[in-house]
C-alpha cells in the first residue's frame, strides 16, 4: 500500500479514488480497533483503554500533509494518525494494550505504557543518532493532561535553529529547518496552563509548529462551557491571530466530520508552518466520541438523548461512508465487503496478540508445574505445595505475576528441607526474576559506552602563577569553550541573553555567540524546561536555565513527567540529553534559598542531580555532561560566585565524575557527609573540631543522583565509626536519603559504634535575613556542638559535656 501523501496539486481523479478508500480502510480499521479495544478492557484481558474513535478524518488529514523529518507531540488518541503513517499496525495496537513486555511485539513502550502511547525510535542499538530526516517522527506521549506541549515548543524551535545555524552539522536533524512540529491536544486540556504558555511562548518565537484541538464539547463528563471561555478555543485565542504588521498564529476553523476541507486545511497550515515559519492552531469542531472518554465509564451517564443522537449523526467515519457514496467513489456494496474483510483482519489480529501475549507464559507455567510436582513429592509440605500447583493449574490465561506469586509461596514450605528438587526450584525462580525484573525496570538511565558516570575524571590543571578570580568568572570562561567545542550547544532562560545571567555566568556570550545560542526567555519556566527537551530530541544540547532552585517547581510536570521518564518508557529507543541549569542555597529568605532536595531526587529519577559546592567543580559538571548524553540538573550555589577560586589553565576540558564522592579532609573520629554551600561550613567546623582534639572526615557528595556509586562513604565510616549527614534540607529529607545510601545500601551499619545521625534545615521554609538564614538551617554552631555531642556519648571521659 503506498502510504506516501499526495497533495490536491499532484492527484489524478483515480488516485484520488484510491487514496479515498485507503484512508477510509485506515478511519474503519482503526475503529474496529477501538471497539475491540473497549471489550478487551470489559473481559479484562487489559487494565485501561482510552482510544481514538470519533478522531478518525482529521487524523488522516494531518498525516497526509506530514513529512519525512516532522514531529509530533501529541496525546493518547492518535492511533489513527499513527495507523496512517504506517507506524502502527492492529497486532501492535492489541498488544500495547495487553501491556506485552516485547519491544519486537509492542513496539511503543514494551508495555511499560498503557496502549495509546506512541513514539518512533530515534536511536540505533548503541545509543547513536538515526537519520531523523528519512523518517516520520514521534516523540513518546505522556499521559498526563497537556503535558505534551512544552516539548512541542522545542521540537519547533529546533527547526529555526537549523534554519538560522547554516553552519550547524545538520545531516541527521534538519532539512534547513523545512520540518514541522505537529502537537495534537483535546479541547478540554486547552485549560490547562502548560497549553497556554506554549502557546505564548510559540507566538513569541514565531516557530513552526501546528496545534491540533480536538474538539468534542466535552472534557470525560464536563461540558466546554466549564472549561473555555466563551466555549470554543479559537474565539478566546484569536488576540494571537497574525496582523499585517503584527506576529502571531494563523488561526483555522474545520469541522472534524468534513473531509475535503479537513484535507484543505491540513496543507494549507503545513505550508505556512513549513515555509513561512508561523505557527498555526487548528480548531477541529464537531467531533464524537463514540464510547465516551474511556472504559472507566460511559457517556450514556452524562449527555443528552440529544446529544447521543447528534453524535451518531456526526459521527466522522458515518459522515466520510455517506459523502463516497454520494460522490459515486464506491457503492454500498463494495463498501461493505472492505467493512467486513476489516473485520476479520482486526479480529485476526487481535486474536493472534493475545496468543502472543499468552505463549511464552503458559510455557513457563507448564515448566513450573512439573517442578512443583516434584518438590511436592519430597517436601512435608506436600499438601500445600500441591494445593499451589492446582491453583496454578487452574489460570488457564496466566500472566507473569501468577507465576512468581505461586512460585515464590512455594519455596515457604520448604524451608530448611534439603533435597535436590527444592535447588531446582529456588533457580527457576532466581532465574525467572533475573530475567522478567529487569523488562520492567531497566533503561532508566543511559547504558551505553558513553554513559554519564562511564565519563573518566580529568582533574582542573594551575599555572604556578594562577590566578584568584571571582567563581563566575570560571563558569563564564568555561561556557566560552564549550560553546567554541560544541556548535549545537545554547543556553536559554530568563535574563541568560543580554546580562549574561543574574550571576554573570554568561557575560558577554551572546554577543560572541549571536542570539539564537545565548538567547532570553520570557518568564514561563515549563516550556523552558520543554524547549529543552523538544531541541535535545532532534539533536541539540541545550542548557536549560531555571533562574533560582525554588522556581524549578513551575517546571516540575515537563521535568518528572516527561524528561527523567524518557528514557526508561521508551525502552531507550529515545534520549533528551538536556542540562538543567539553575542556583540554590544558603541565600536569606523563603523563596531564594532553594533546598527542597528532598522532593526533587525522589521526583526525577532517570535524571542526574548534581550539588557542586563551588563554580570549578560546576564547570567540570558541565564538561562531563557535554560528553555523555543524559539528562540533568545542575544546581550551582548561590552564595558562591563572588568567592575567589584559582582559575584552571584546562577550561572546557577537566571533567568532575559523576556518582563520586570526594573526601576533602581526612580524619579518624566521625565521617561527615554534606553537599553544596553547607560543605564550606563543615570544612570550617571540622577545623574548629580539630583544636578540640576531634579529628572529622568531611565528604562532599556532589552528586546525591547517583550518589557514591564507588562507596567511598562506607570505606569512610570503617574507619571512624561514625556517621553524621549535614544537610540544608528538610527533616526526613535528602538527609534521608543519603543516610539509606550509606548505611543500607552501602552497609555502613555493620561499622558503625553510634546511631547514624543526621542535622538538617528547620521544617519550615528559611526566614529573611541573615539571622533567618542562621536560625533556619545547620550553622557552624550546631555542627560543631552536635559533632561533640556524639563523641561525648561515645568517649565522655575525653570529651565531658559541653553544656
Amino acid at each position: 500500500m503506498d502510504l506516501s501523501p499526495k497533495t490536491s496539486t499532484d492527484i489524478s481523479f483515480d488516485d484520488f479514488k484510491t487514496q479515498i478508500l485507503q484512508d477510509y480502510k485506515l478511519a474503519f480499521s482503526s475503529r474496529v480497533c477501538s471497539i475491540l479495544g473497549r471489550k478487551e478492557v470489559l473481559t479484562g484481558k487489559a487494565k485501561f483503554g482510552i482510544f481514538g474513535d470519533g478522531k478518525e478524518l482529521p487524523q488522516l488529514a494531518m498525516a497526509r500533509s506530514f513529512r519525512n523529518g516532522d514531529f509530533r507531540s501529541g496525546y493518547y488518541r492518535d492511533q489513527t494518525f499513527m495507523m496512517a503513517l504506517g507506524l502502527l499496525n492492529a497486532k501492535e495496537f492489541f498488544h500495547g494494550l495487553y501491556a506485552t513486555a516485547d519491544i519486537d511485539k509492542e513496539p511503543m513502550s514494551a508495555g511499560r505504557q498503557m496502549g495509546g502511547h506512541f513514539l518512533t525510535y530515534s536511536l540505533n542499538k548503541d545509543g547513536s543518532w538515526k537519520n531523523l530526516i528519512q523518517q516520520k517522527n514521534s516523540s513518546a506521549d505522556i499521559s498526563c493532561t497537556a503535558g505534551q506541549m512544552p516539548r512541542l515548543l522545542g521540537l519547533a524551535q529546533a527547526s529555526k535553529v537549523y534554519r538560522n545555524l547554516p553552519d550547524l552539522d545538520a545531516s541527521n536533524f534538519s532539512d534547513n529547518g523545512n520540518e514541522v512540529a505537529w502537537g495534537t491536544i483535546g479541547n478540554a486540556s486547552t485549560s490547562e496552563g502548560l497549553f497556554f504558555e506554549t502557546v505564548n511562548a510559540g507566538g513569541v518565537l514565531q516557530v513552526p509548529m501546528v496545534i491540533s484541538v480536538w474538539d468534542d464539547g466535552y472534557g470525560i463528563s464536563v461540558p466546554a462551557k466549564y472549561h473555555t471561555t466563551k466555549e470554543d478555543i479559537s474565539k478566546l485565542l484569536s488576540g494571537f491571530q497574525r496582523e499585517d504588521d503584527l506576529p502571531g498564529y494563523e488561526i483555522l476553523k474545520v469541522k472534524g466530520w468534513d473531509y475535503t476541507a479537513l484535507m484543505h486545511t491540513y496543507e494549507n497550515a503545513s505550508d505556512i508552518a513549513r515555509e513561512q515559519h508561523v505557527p498555526v492552531i487548528i480548531h477541529v469542531t464537531e467531533l464524537t466520541q463514540p464510547q465516551g472518554h474511556s472504559t472507566s465509564g460511559s457517556h450514556e451517564r452524562y449527555k443528552s438523548s440529544e446529544r447521543l443522537q447528534w453524535e451518531k449523526e456526526f459521527d466522522c467515519n458515518a459522515r466520510f461512508r455517506q459523502w463516497i457514496l454520494e460522490s459515486g467513489i464506491a457503492t454500498d456494496k463494495e463498501l461493505s465487503v472492505i467493512e467486513r474483510d476489516i473485520r476479520i483482519a482486526v479480529r485476526t489480529a487481535k486474536k493472534d496478540a493475545w496468543s502472543e501475549f499468552l505463549a511464552p507464559h503458559k510455557h513457563m507455567k507448564s515448566s513450573l508445574i512439573g517442578i512443583l510436582e516434584k518438590v511436592a513429592v519430597k517436601s512435608v509440605n506436600k499438601r500445600f505445595i500441591t494445593k499451589l500447583k492446582n491453583d496454578l493449574i487452574a489460570i488457564e490465561e496466566p500472566v507473569k505475576k501468577d507465576l512468581a506469586k505461586i512460585s515464590r509461596k512455594a519455596l515457604r514450605y520448604i524451608i530448611g528441607e534439603d533435597f535436590d528438587e527444592r535447588n531446582v526450584l529456588i533457580n527457576w525462580v532466581d532465574q525467572f526474576l533475573k530475567k522478567e525484573q529487569p523488562k520492567y525496570s531497566d533503561y532508566l538511565y543511559s547504558e551505553n559506552a558513553n554513559k554519564a558516570t562511564s565519563i573518566e575524571a580529568i582533574l582542573p590543571t594551575y599555572g604556578s602563577g594562577s590566578e584568584k578570580v571571582d567563581g563566575r568568572v570560571i563558569l563564564r570562561d568555561n561556557f566560552d569553550k564549550i560553546f567554541e567545542k560544541y556548535p549545537e550547544a545554547l543556553v536559554f532562560g530568563e535574563d541568560s541573553g543580554a546580562i549574561g545571567d543574574v550571576n554573570q555566568g554568561l557575560e558577554g556570550l551572546q554577543k560572541k555567540y549571536g542570539e539564537i545560542r545565548v538567547s532570553d526567555t520570557g518568564i514561563r519556566e515549563a516550556t523552558i524546561i520543554g524547549q529543552g527537551i523538544g531541541l535535545a530530541l532532534r539533536g541539540l544540547r541545550p542548557i536549560a536555565e531555571i533562574q533560582y532552585l525554588d522556581y524549578i517547581f513551575y517546571a516540575i510536570s515537563p521535568l518528572t513527567d516527561d524528561l527523567a521518564t524518557m528514557h526508561y518508557r521508551t525502552y531507550g529507543k529515545q534520549k533528551a540529553p538536556v542540562i538543567v541549569r539553575t542556583r540554590g542555597h544558603r541565600l536569606e529568605g523563603i523563596w531564594h534559598s532553594g533546598s527542597q532536595m528532598g522532593g526533587l531526587i525522589h521526583l526525577l529519577r532517570g535524571m542526574y542531580v548534581i550539588a557542586p559546592r563551588n563554580m570549578t567543580q560546576a564547570a567540570g559538571f558541565y564538561n562531563t555532561l557535554m560528553k555523555s548524553d543524559e539528562p540533568a540538573l545542575v544546581i550551582e550555589s548561590l552564595n558562591g560566585y563572588r568567592i575567589k577560586e584559582r582559575k584552571p589553565t584546562n577550561l572546557g576540558e577537566f571533567c568532575t565524575p559523576i556518582g563520586v564522592v570526594e573526601t576533602l579532609k581526612t580524619g579518624t573520629d566521625i565521617t561527615l557527609v554534606s553537599y553544596g554551600s553547607t560543605v564550606r561550613i563543615v570544612l570550617k567546623v571540622a577545623r574548629d573540631l580539630a583544636e578540640f582534639g576531634i579529628e572529622a572526615e568531611v565528604i562532599d557528595a556532589q552528586t546525591l543522583l547517583p550518589f557514591d556509586i564507588n562507596h567511598d562513604t562506607v570505606k569512610s565510616i570503617q574507619k571512624t565509626n561514625r556517621l553524621l549527614v549535614i544537610d540544608e534540607d528538610v527533616p526526613g529529607g535528602c538527609s534521608a536519603y543519603l543516610v539509606h545510601e550509606i548505611i543500607e545500601k552501602q552497609g555502613g551499619y555493620q561499622y558503625l559504634d553510634s546511631p547514624p545521625q543526621t542535622l538538617t534545615g528547620k521544617a519550615h521554609r528559611p526566614a529573611y535575613g541573615t539571622d533567618g538564614d542562621y536560625f533556619s538551617k545547620p550553622n557552624a554552631e550546631d555542627i560543631f556542638e552536635k559533632v561533640y555531642d556524639i563523641l561525648h556519648e561515645a568517649r565522655p571521659s575525653d570529651f565531658p559535656k559541653l553544656n
